[in-house]
């Protein structure tokens, strides 16, 4: 399922062609990525990148791989192994979100083991 990620800031729409282009677009600034041609092009652009990234929901993770599944052993790892009834607790949440709970008291080390 291909996810739509753009995001309106006053009068200017932020389009990103992907979740891999979202994501690359919102992390720090690496010569890397200059090199790959990934990264923002402005402060201003990966800002954006970074508001749309903390409403999208954590689901979007699980139907968008990063890197097809059929090339890399870690994205069939990581979705062959998903615990779907331990992500219920947080499934509801937004990567905004998620970094909230995750900062809050109720992110204990019991419930982050269970």
């Amino acid at each position: 399922m291909q996810h739509t990620y753009s995001h309106r800031v006053g009068a200017r729409t932020w389009h990103f062609r992907n979740l891999a282009d979202l994501m690359a677009k919102a992390t720090p600034a690496r010569s890397g990525d200059r090199l790959a041609g990934v990264m923002a092009e402005s402060a201003e652009e990966r800002v954006v990148a970074q508001m749309r990234l903390a409403e999208l929901p954590l689901r979007a993770f699980l139907s968008e791989a990063l890197i097809p599944y059929e090339e890399d052993e870690v994205t069939r790892l990581i979705l062959d192994e998903h615990d779907a009834a331990a992500f219920l607790a947080v499934a509801h949440l937004t990567v905004g979100d998620f970094r909230n709970w995750l900062l809050s008291d109720h992110a204990t080390p019991e419930v982050m083991e269970a």
